[in-house]
């Protein structure tokens, strides 16, 4: 079940990139981002709603949770603005979009390791090393 999972979430996230290249041109990158987020807090709360209907339980949460939830919402607004704001300068989805999700797979992996203590094996090292000289290689040619 994860793998599928994962699949549709890749799916999805490619899709969400996708669209955003095609409508870069189109909107203002500021006001591109408040649409995306205000769909998908239509799609959240009617997921939501479903649930707790449906199993009739009280959701977990906590300050913790909320207070993380809303710095995770901070930056993925940031990140929706900026994505609108670069491919809107011309960047091919098929150049930004790997710069960005190589880049924020070597932050998350350095913080998952230094910060969350969390352990990689030497294959997972290595193919952490092969996304960095990928994405490395990747802005080279971009910048040229």
């Amino acid at each position: 079940m994860t793998f599928w999972l994962l699949a549709l979430a890749a799916l999805m996230f490619g899709l969400y990139n996708v669209f955003i290249k095609v409508s870069s041109d189109h909107i203002n990158p500021v006001l591109g981002a408040v649409v995306l987020q205000l769909v998908a807090a239509v799609v959240g709360l009617g997921l939501l709603g479903h649930l707790a209907m449906r199993s009739g339980e009280a959701l977990q949460v906590s300050s913790r949770g909320l207070f993380l939830a809303a710095c995770a919402g901070v930056a993925i607004g940031l990140v929706e603005i900026l994505t609108f704001a670069i491919y809107g300068r011309g960047l091919p989805v098929a150049v930004g979009n790997p710069l960005i999700i190589g880049g924020s797979l070597l932050v998350t992996t350095l913080v998952g390791i230094l910060l969350l203590r969390e352990l990689v094996n030497p294959l997972q090292l290595f193919a952490i090393a092969l996304i960095g000289a990928g994405v490395g290689l990747l802005a080279l040619a971009a910048a040229r």
